[in-house]
């Protein structure tokens, strides 16, 4: 799966080179979940700024300017589009109204294809499943807690996605694939990654570990707004026709799912308790384990990925 990342330095706390030190650190550890394409968007001089390469985060140089506030990234481990086609990578681009916006995803979109025919939506070059959900908020001609309701209400798959717009508003809407986000209230900083294992690894080397802060919650159907000020605004969405609730009513679905039948010769369940239990290890979550099963991993394949992760 993908890792979303980024920061939100309300405060200016931190200068810019502070900045791009943070900005590689925290993506080089999101490689755990990603290393095809990786990308930011940040505003500056009054424009919304995309930057991504077909590269590992580790070989990025970052150079976002003084007084960025806000930067939205993501690490990505591509299931449908050519990465080395930068314009299948994340962030993309969107217009709803008069609003610009950045949008990255982690997880998989499902019902992609028939969205599009259903909803009428112009084809386009981007083969990545995720584009759907800009073209539609970009037919909801806006962007706000409704229209981003309305779009995690219509895709079906598995998901988390941020929103940046062009007023330095961050939206993270929180679906069934995992996030964490630190605030540091004294400094007046967030920092955000897809899991608590990677976050917590970037903030040791960064040694921001020992300074307070608190993890802000998230739960599936939540979706959160950081403005300017640092001030926090959340909404809800109807979760449903998630997949989540059909299919995965219990931390590691696909193996209780498949204890139910126990002729079932198709996966082995121990070894696939085992996989889903060692997953944290390299980032990734039970949940991650059920997305890779569904598009047709074995437990094998899944648990030689990590490994190879770490080679």
């Amino acid at each position: 799966m993908c890792c979303l990342f980024g920061i939100y330095d309300y405060n200016n706390y931190f200068n810019k080179k502070q900045r791009n030190t943070i900005l590689s650190i925290l993506s080089t550890e999101c490689e755990a979940r990603g290393t095809d394409a990786t990308g930011i968007a940040y505003n500056a001089n009054g424009k919304l700024n995309i930057f991504k390469r077909p590269l590992p985060a580790h070989k990025i140089r970052y150079q976002t300017p003084d007084f960025t506030k806000v930067i939205m990234g993501h690490t990505r481990m591509a299931t449908q589009g050519n990465r080395k086609r930068n314009y299948n990578n994340h962030p993309f681009a969107g217009q709803a109204g008069n609003t610009l916006f950045a949008f990255a995803h982690n997880g998989i979109i499902y019902n992609d294809v028939r969205i599009r025919k259903d909803k009428k939506l112009p084809d386009t070059k981007i083969q990545t499943d995720s584009y759907i959900a800009v073209q539609l908020l970009e037919q909801e001609n806006a962007l706000t807690f409704q229209s981003l309701a309305k779009m995690a209400e219509t895709v079906d798959g598995s998901f988390t996605f941020t929103v940046l717009d062009n007023s330095d508003n961050l939206y993270f809407v929180k679906g069934d694939n995992p996030l964490c986000i630190y605030h540091f209230v004294r400094e007046g900083f967030y920092i955000y990654a897809s899991t608590k294992e990677i976050l917590d690894k970037a903030l040791k080397r960064l040694r921001l570990n020992k300074r307070v802060h608190k993890e802000v919650p998230s739960r599936c159907g939540d979706i959160i707004r950081i403005d300017t000020d640092g001030n926090i605004t959340t909404s809800k969405f109807d979760t449903s026709a998630l997949h989540y609730n059909y299919f995965r009513p219990y931390r590691c679905s696909f193996y209780e799912r498949f204890c139910d039948y126990p002729d079932c010769d198709y996966l082995d369940n121990e070894h696939l308790q085992i996989v889903c239990e060692m997953a944290g290890a390299f980032g990734y979550s039970p949940d991650d384990v059920d997305c890779l099963l569904a598009e047709g991993y074995t437990p094998d394949e899944i648990e030689e990925f990590f490994y190879g992760i770490e080679e």
